[in-house]
This record gives structure tokens, C-alpha cells and sequence, in this order.
């Protein structure tokens, strides 16, 4: 699965069902599959010399991620999830931008202390923004190739760790809807909520339907990303 960006053929790096044992809802169709390749996730993408110049004066990494269509048994495919690591002398972690390329994604957010916990419908075009101490899953819940791209903060690790202590998100969505974890007892009920409209965007100098990747291009307009806490008002209402 490689993919030509910037006149560049891109390998991935490939999230494989033996990575996420820990996160499949379905451990009764687990325990009979053989491993295969889930998702492909591209990162540190630029069309330029000049755009990745950009993207490392500004601390900014570009990706993009596709997962195809399938089934993880009853549960629908999935993203390993993560959260993200407080801000250096901050009391906020890095929020994350996505962007629908092509497909449908539910965004499945969830606070640290699962007191508040969303899922976000977006098709193509719509963006999507992870806001600070916010964790996420991708669902790909359609018959197509959900492909997408991530403006993040380039200079930290995700961490993976809590949700696959929990054995998976708050909820997992399968053919029979949504299923609360059992093993997150304190988390709330799931709030279900659109992607943002144009109104919303246009904080942050985005409008549905017109692509991200030429925001590098504007000095300050993403600092939001690596510089959370002095743009706390940005995140209001988003989700």
C-alpha cells in the first residue's frame, strides 16, 4: 500500500490485528483469526522541500492514515487509539486536527476521566478537531476506503497505554450499535454529535470542503496545535 505524495512513493507504517489483541472487542472471533493488516498510517508527509521546512519550523507533522473496509468479528475496524501527553509546563495535552479525504469516520472522543465522551459523524470533507485531554478512536463503519489526514504537534509520543489497559475505548461500535466496555464502569453516556459546520471552522481558518494542507503555508495559523494553552477558546464548542 504505497502512496505517491509530493512525486514520492510513501511506505507505510501497518497496524496489524496482532498489535490491538488487546483492544478487539470480539475476543471469541479473535481467538480463531490469523493476523493481517488492519490500517496503513503515512507520516511527515509534504508536497515540497519547502512545505517540510515549514512543518519543522512550526513543529507540525502532516499524516494520512487509510483503513480499509472490514469487520473485527461483530465490531467494526478500528484505530488502536491513543491519547496524547500534556504540553511541556502546561496543564493541557496536544489537541489534533483530521481531515475526511475520501470515506465516513465516526471519531470517537473521550476525556481522560471519561466524564464526558462523544462520537463525531464526518464524511468528506469535514474536519475534526481532538481537543485537549480528549483520548480518540477511528471507526471506519462504511463499505469503503476511509482515507484521512492529521495535522498534529510533531514532537511527542502517543500514548497508548490507558486505553489498552481499559482492553479498548469506553465504547465499541459493532453490528448491534454501540456496547459500553465493561471494564469502564465510570464512563458516561456516549453523546453523538455532527461534524463541525462552516461557522465553527472558520475559528480556525477552515472551511468544509476546501483541504487543510495549505494551512502550513500560513505562519501562526495552526499554532493552536503545539501551543494549546493560549488558544483554549478555540476549543469551545467543538465537540
Amino acid at each position: 500500500m504505497e502512496l505517491e505524495f509530493g512525486g514520492k512513493r510513501r511506505e507505510p507504517d501497518i497496524r496489524r490485528l496482532n498489535d490491538m489483541r488487546e483492544v478487539i472487542f470480539d475476543q471469541g472471533w479473535l481467538a480463531g483469526a490469523k493476523d493481517f493488516d488492519l490500517y496503513f498510517m503515512y507520516r511527515d508527509l509534504f508536497l515540497s522541500r519547502g512545505d517540510g521546512e515549514k512543518l519543522q519550523e512550526q513543529g507540525l507533522r502532516y499524516d494520512i492514515t487509510v483503513i480499509p473496509p472490514n469487520m473485527l468479528g461483530r465490531e467494526y475496524i478500528k484505530t488502536a487509539g491513543h491519547y496524547h501527553p500534556l504540553v511541556p509546563e502546561g496543564s493541557v495535552t496536544y489537541p489534533e486536527l483530521y481531515e475526511v479525504l475520501e470515506g465516513e469516520a465516526l471519531y470517537l472522543l473521550q476525556s481522560q476521566d471519561l466524564g464526558d465522551i462523544v462520537v463525531v459523524h464526518a464524511s468528506a470533507g469535514d474536519k475534526v478537531l481532538v481537543p485537549p485531554n480528549y483520548g480518540h478512536i477511528t471507526i471506519n463503519r462504511s463499505n469503503k476506503t476511509l482515507k484521512m489526514a492529521n495535522y498534529v504537534a510533531r514532537n511527542f509520543s502517543s500514548l497508548y497505554g490507558p486505553i489498552k489497559e481499559k482492553a479498548g475505548g469506553a465504547y465499541f461500535f459493532t453490528k448491534d450499535g454501540w456496547i459500553k466496555n465493561e471494564r469502564c464502569p465510570e464512563a458516561v453516556e456516549l453523546r453523538r454529535v455532527e461534524a463541525p459546520d462552516n461557522k465553527k471552522l472558520a475559528k480556525l481558518g477552515l472551511t468544509k470542503g476546501r483541504e487543510m494542507y495549505p494551512l502550513l503555508k500560513v505562519r501562526g495559523q495552526l499554532e493552536f496545535l503545539t501551543d494549546p494553552g493560549n488558544h483554549l477558546q478555540l476549543f469551545e464548542g467543538m465537540i
